[in-house]
């Protein structure tokens, strides 16, 4: 096995409720714009919950052909549309010279639930001969990556990880080693996930998940907030072109950051509920950190999976400030959650923070926690309140946490010369 290959970011494409495009969105978050409101992609009104964040204004036809288009989930498109942008910002080209050393790894924690939906409905009212031929390979989770490894024409590893909502950061981390111990020399690794259907928010609203406010959805994530009800639903895509250094370097690529650690674990505890004390997250960012060789004084930023649940929030603070201590207190190691403006993507977060994280580095600037008015006690770490923070962070840790018990942390470096 080999690691001493290193790893860098060459490209983003990031979809989330407040922007389809990652410079859009990032100029939102850091102005504090909410991507949620009441649903409009189905009749919401007999729901206990009627908002949530959706992707605005997207045309799957700007990037697909209609005749494809309509064989795929909404998951599909979005993660098509968002390997689009991170192509074309990385400057790649798959070619038959370097095909069979280009994967991909796209994963989804639900994939085509608005096509299972749609072909249940078909089948109750008109038979099973009413089920489309395309049923199948338009919702399964691997379609993403299959249909974006088709698109491109990539021969390498093609992968896709269903772990609930770290399912993208998984993705991310999986898709680094597979370069690190030379399987490949890049790969588009990432997630998407479209949920926001009868049945997902019906599902998560049963469970008693979700945020209320329904008289005011751009105020109901409130991460680390005393008043936090729940999460909201959110949608999109978050995809990250990761490549072999000397490669990357060898065809001129602008270099975004370096990732250098990744870290797993499972709290082995609860199907739904984190381990007490947040045991099993302290567990993924020491992995992190063991991974990249670094000490927990060396992270500037965390990007924390903080999702506005009352448990989820202050067991994830109590593992940050078990691990970083009085940095995390006093604010030389800002936290954020940036959910609280994307709303929860599922199995899409992971790979749209670890986009964040590295905006922040290349930026320096912490994204905010917004609607945090009212900070609990239990929650004691420095948030990023309501407005952007200047950084000055060497690397940054992006947190992802799933039912089940599933964890995953990533490390990333600032790209210096």
């Amino acid at each position: 096995m080999r690691c001493d290959r290193r790893v860098v970011v060459t490209g983003l494409g990031l979809i989330a409720g407040p922007g389809n495009t990652a410079p859009e969105l990032w100029q939102n978050l850091l102005a504090g714009k909410s991507g949620m409101a009441p649903i409009t992609g189905f009749d919401a009104s007999s729901f206990p919950v009627t908002f949530a964040a959706e992707v605005k204004n997207f045309d799957p036809l700007q990037f697909i052909e209609k005749k494809e288009a309509r064989k795929m989930s909404r998951f599909i498109h979005f993660a098509i549309a968002a390997t689009d942008e991170a192509m074309k910002h990385s400057g790649l080209k798959v070619t038959p010279a370097n095909e069979e050393r280009v994967g991909v790894h796209i994963g989804s924690g639900i994939g085509g639930f608005d096509i299972i939906e749609r072909e249940h409905s078909n089948m109750l009212n008109g038979g099973p001969r009413k089920i489309s031929p395309f049923f199948i390979p338009a919702a399964i989770v691997n379609l993403a990556a299959g249909q974006v490894s088709i698109r491109y024409g990539a021969k390498g590893p093609n992968e896709a990880t269903a772990t609930a909502c770290t399912t993208s950061a998984h993705s991310v981390g999986n898709a680094y080693r597979t370069i690190e111990r030379g399987d490949a020399d890049v790969m588009i690794a990432g997630g998407s996930e479209a949920a926001i259907t009868p049945m997902g928010v019906g599902g998560f609203a049963a469970m008693k998940a979700l945020s209320t406010r329904n008289d005011d959805p751009e105020h109901a994530c409130r991460p680390f907030d005393k008043d936090r009800d729940g999460f909201v639903v959110g949608e999109g895509a978050g995809i990250l072109i990761l490549e072999e250094l000397e490669h990357a370097k060898a065809r001129g690529a602008k270099i975004l950051a370096e990732i250098v650690g990744y870290g797993m674990s499972s709290d082995a505890y609860h199907m739904t509920g984190m381990s007490p004390e947040g045991e099993g997250c302290f567990r993924a960012m020491s992995n992190a950190l063991k991974s990249a060789e670094l000490s927990p004084d060396r992270i500037g930023y965390v990007n924390a999976h903080a999702t506005s649940t009352p448990l989820g929030d202050a067991l994830e603070s109590a593992a940050m400030k078990k691990l970083f201590g009085e940095r995390a207190l006093s604010g030389v190691m800002p936290v954020s959650s940036t959910k609280s403006m994307t709303g929860h993507l599922l199995g899409g977060a992971g790979g749209l923070e670890a986009g964040i994280t590295v905006m922040a580095l290349i930026e320096q600037i912490a994204p905010p926690t917004t609607n945090l008015v009212n900070q609990d006690p239990v929650c004691e770490l420095h948030y990023v309140p309501n407005k952007p923070q200047k950084i000055e962070a060497e690397y940054a840790l992006s947190n992802s946490f799933g039912f089940g018990g599933t964890n995953g942390s990533l490390v990333f470096r600032r790209w210096m010369e």
